[in-house]
């Protein structure tokens, strides 16, 4: 873990991007990636399965799995595990609300611009979209509500469960039962970049998507950055990574330093341990308060199942820094663009409006990030490694596209507008677009007007 002061931030920043990564690994990577796609396009199902074989645990003789599997997997989570599938069914529901509410903002219109113009938008879902889920040291369980449920509020015709094949040849029993709560129509026990390939380009057996969400590790996400344009994704995921920011008011208060340390550790050690390229970071008011932190991850790592992998990111890329002022603590959060950013402050109210980029926000010490991760309703896929710049979360608009549209009539804006366009494209050099202006210019010419007039 390191301890930095805010001035320090920029060159530390610097020294990072220096070390970054291994560009061998990555260029190593992407050969392999391009590779299995080629492979896939060429040869289609035969790749796949030669792939599947070689990095998967099991293969099964269909790579679909009947939808019965997922009804009889919740079924029997029920009656092994009800705690759980209790849990899986109020995250859910929560899911599914908050993403009506999204749903909720968007909505078609058209409006008269002037006489004669009217233009509008309509909302539509993608036709088919594919979740993936990885099932590594992790079967991330939540990840198939996170990504299916907002699918179907929008409206997506087909939306397909993607998961790695388990001891069976069938993907984690929990993953399936997570897949029966959210509506998933079809599932399919693929994993890796073979999978992303397959469900981009479409196989014999694997029907190609429109879309497709979900995080993965470095071959998945390589698979969809390279296939973007042959499919749509939602984002190349980076390492998960929190920031959590505390203040003075907090910070010094005597009776409530500690556990207020201690919160903020526990929160930095549910991303530590993720994997060892996790990012969990923390701004302080003060050195004292950075020293309380150590000495309570200290203590917690003493105890937690994944130390060892939780230590190795702390030690890694693990950091806290202490700022100066509020201003210095807002610039430095806004330049990180954190995936979770946690505001464990007095006053959340004076620190919100001037925070511009995160994937989630989440106010207030009470508001522990792990509940954005399952159970809140808000999505825990995420932009990473500053991908919050630009972009925000998984949400119901990932599968949704909004289309415009233009209907025009006998009017003194459809003419005014017919000369700007004709205008603008002799100043482009465009005579074709001019000539198409100019087709529509003289009502008498033009048959559709002339049939309102009559």
């Amino acid at each position: 873990m390191r301890i930095l002061k805010g001035v320090e931030f920029d060159a530390y920043q610097k020294e990072l991007k220096l070390s970054a990564g291994d560009e061998g690994d990555e260029a190593g990577v992407t050969a392999t990636v391009n590779e299995i796609i080629a492979a896939v396009r060429a040869e289609g199902d035969a790749a796949v399965r030669r792939y599947a074989e070689r990095f998967e645990r099991a293969v099964p003789d269909e790579f679909e799995i009947p939808p019965q599997a997922a009804r009889e997997a919740f079924q029997s989570l029920k009656a092994a595990e009800p705690a759980l599938a209790s849990a899986l069914s109020l995250a859910a529901d929560n899911i599914r609300r908050f993403a009506e509410l999204q749903k909720g903002q968007f909505r078609d219109f058209e409006t008269e611009m002037s006489p004669g113009l009217f233009t509008g938008q309509r909302v539509i879902a993608v036709e088919r979209a594919a979740i993936y889920v990885p099932a590594g040291r992790f079967p991330l369980i939540s990840s198939a509500l996170m990504g299916l449920i907002p699918a179907a509020v929008a409206g997506v015709g087909e939306k397909i469960l993607v998961s790695p094949p388990c001891e069976g040849g069938i993907p984690d029993r929990r993953i399936l039962a997570a897949a029966h709560l959210a509506a998933a129509d079809r599932i399919f026990a693929l994993g890796g970049a073979q999978a992303i390939a397959a469900l981009a380009l479409g196989t014999e057996s694997v029907p190609q998507v429109d879309l497709i969400a979900g995080p993965g590790n470095k071959y998945v996400t390589a698979a969809k950055r390279i296939l973007f344009g042959d499919v749509g994704i939602d984002f190349a995921a980076g390492p998960s990574d929190v920031l959590i920011i505390t203040d003075a008011v907090i910070a010094e208060a005597a009776d409530l330093a500690a556990e207020a340390a201690d919160l903020v550790a526990a929160d930095m050690l549910a991303q530590a341990e993720h994997d060892v390229d996790a990012r969990a970071r923390a701004l302080v008011p003060n050195e004292e308060t950075a020293r309380q932190i150590e000495r309570a991850l200290e203590r917690r790592l003493a105890s937690l199942p994944n130390a060892e992998t939780a230590r190795s990111s702390l030690e890694t890329g693990g950091l806290i820094i202490i700022y100066s002022s509020k201003e210095e603590a807002i610039s430095i959060a806004n330049r990180i663009a954190p995936e979770h950013l946690e505001l464990h402050v007095s006053s959340p109210g004076e620190w919100i409006p001037f925070l511009r980029n995160y994937g989630s926000l989440f106010i207030g010490p009470a508001a522990a990030e792990v509940l954005g991760d399952y159970s809140a309703g808000i999505n825990h896929t995420l932009p990473t490694s500053g991908g919050a710049r630009f972009t925000g979360g998984l949400s119901v608009r990932h599968f949704l596209k909004t289309l415009t549209t233009l209907r025009c009539a006998d009017g003194s804006g459809y003419d005014e507008a017919l000369a700007a366009a004709r205008t603008i494209a002799l100043a482009e050099g465009l005579a074709g677009h001019a000539e198409s202006a100019e087709s529509r210019m003289d009502a008498a010419k033009n048959p559709a007007c002339q049939a309102k007039k009559q």
